[in-house]
């Protein structure tokens, strides 16, 4: 069974940064894109970012030049770090290995994570 595994959540405040880790161990990190979604209260679930095998990265709008995706196979761990963050970012963030994106269809990956809730204050 293939675990995911979110960390890194927590309480910030507006324009400040948190970094949020997913792990997946096991040898199917590094063959999986990996992406972060996120939720908010009342909202639809959301693609945040996602990081391909070849590392290409793809953000959402809202987000872009805020945070960043990265993964390190080795670790079998991926990143995402928030900077500049925006009461609108307070979200449950969840991972997902092997999200596909083709011709702006989004197809979720089988695995996710349990989540890591992220709350950013005024």
């Amino acid at each position: 069974q293939v675990q995911v595994l979110e960390s890194g959540g927590g309480s910030v405040q507006a324009g400040g940064s948190l970094r949020l880790s997913c792990s997946v161990p096991g040898n199917l990190f590094s063959l999986r894109a990996l992406a972060w979604y996120r939720q908010a209260p009342g909202k639809q679930r959301e693609l945040v970012a996602r990081i391909g095998t070849d590392h290409v990265t793809r953000y959402t709008d809202s987000v872009k030049g805020r945070f960043t995706i990265t993964r390190d196979n080795a670790k079998t761990t991926a990143y995402l770090q928030m900077n500049s963050q925006k009461h609108e970012d307070t979200a449950d963030y969840l991972c997902n290995l092997g999200t596909k994106v083709s011709d702006g269809k989004i197809v979720t990956g089988d695995y996710w994570g349990q989540g890591t809730k992220v709350n950013v204050t005024f």
